[in-house]
């Protein structure tokens, strides 16, 4: 195999290519960022507060919309504003999905890592490196991820202090969902009636006696709930909530957890199968 270096081209200072160059080639393939095989929603988004986000974007398998901001050279505070205003409106206009701030840049600096990461833990941001190469007359693209998001949390192992407590789920989700939640808790209680909930920033989980016990965990929407089983992805159980009609979001594997939007019309038409998904999850546990 032969070896061919690769010169790196500043897209800032070329005379043919620009933002929107960039911009197109990032829409034509998704994954140039690093991020997985998202969909790109809409590119240059008009805001109600005036600008236009440059892309919008979504993962397929999960409830995350990526705000995208694009700069060419070195990252600067202005983008890193506009960054985070642009997630900020998403995120209010739609709160039933899980946000994360994206900022793109061909230079991120240390100077701007360091302000980056006094919001990582408090706003899911994270910042992406781009650059343009030439290689044997033809240009390419690379990019790292410099600065990745704080988890945006499914798990007890959270950010210590980020418990909270039922009126800070009220002011989140709604009563439906809170009352749905609710009925999930106590058909775990029935498999141990020790168990209570456990409010979380990020989710509702289990405790026995103070104690976190996540087999199943809870993140209330709007008008239905992602219930989170622990439990190891299983070809047997894919088939049962796919014969239900259940939709499945993701499996996560860092948390060996399912994600599965449920309704209360859906809790009623399959309780039995969320029984013993619960049990199963359960099961494994040390009790």
């Amino acid at each position: 195999m032969e070896y061919i270096p690769a010169r790196i081209i500043s897209l800032k200072n070329h005379p043919n290519l620009n933002e929107r160059w960039l911009q197109d080639r990032i829409i034509e393939d998704p994954s140039i960022l690093g991020l997985g095989n998202l969909d790109v929603r809409e590119s240059e988004r008009i805001q109600p507060t005036g600008g236009r986000l440059d892309l919008l974007m979504s993962d397929p398998d999960s409830l995350i919309r990526y705000e995208v901001e694009i700069q060419l050279g070195v990252s600067d505070e202005k983008h890193i504003i506009r960054t985070l205003e642009y997630w900020d409106v998403e995120r209010r206009r739609y709160p039933q999905y899980d946000h994360v701030a994206v900022l793109v840049a061909e230079d991120v600096t240390s100077r701007f890592l360091n302000v980056i990461s006094l919001f990582n833990g408090f706003i899911p941001i994270m910042a992406i490196q781009i650059q343009a190469l030439e290689v044997a007359g033809n240009l390419t693209l690379t990019s790292s991820r410099v600065l990745d998001v704080v988890n945006l949390g499914t798990d007890e192992e959270d950010a210590a202090g980020a418990s909270t407590d039922r009126a800070y789920w009220e002011s989140k989700a709604t009563p439906a969902s809170l009352k749905l939640a609710d009925r999930f808790i106590e058909l775990a209680r029935e498999k141990d009636s020790a168990l209570a909930p456990k409010y979380n920033k990020y989710y509702i989980g289990l405790a026995r006696n103070g104690i976190a016990d996540n087999f199943i965990s809870l993140k209330p929407k709007k008008n239905w709930i992602i219930f989170q089983p622990k439990i190891p992805s299983d070809q047997e159980l894919n088939k049962k909530l796919d014969e239900a009609g259940l939709q499945v979001l993701a499996y996560e594997r860092r948390f060996n957890h399912y994600k599965i939007r449920i309704s209360d019309k859906e809790l009623n038409d399959h309780i039995e199968l969320i029984r013993e998904i619960i049990t199963l999850a359960y099961e494994p546990e040390s009790h």
